[in-house]
């Protein structure tokens, strides 16, 4: 009986992971579409006119970097919430 029920977990677990992981991958790539004209509109706006003339360059990695950041915290908090999910269910 206890075998099933581990068996029900591990199942638990493993399907909350697989939706972590395409909630992170979705995430991303909406995120990336909602907010690519924003960004880039601010980095044209407040950053350009301290940049050289033809930094546009300049402002594309500006662009990335942002981008990049925000998915990086996204998925560390979406890590962190699977941990403390996993750490529930061992208790039990």
């Amino acid at each position: 009986m206890d075998s099933k029920k581990e068996k029900d977990k591990k199942l638990h677990m493993a399907i909350l992971r697989q939706m972590v992981t395409l909630a992170t991958s979705g995430f991303g790539l909406v995120a990336a579409l909602a907010w690519n004209n924003v960004i880039q509109q601010f980095v044209k706006d407040y950053l350009e006119p301290y940049l050289s003339k033809g930094s546009s360059l300049l402002s594309l990695f500006i662009y990335a970097i942002v981008i990049t950041a925000l998915g990086v915290f996204v998925t560390l908090q979406l890590s962190k919430a699977v941990r403390k999910v996993e750490d529930l269910t061992k208790k039990d």
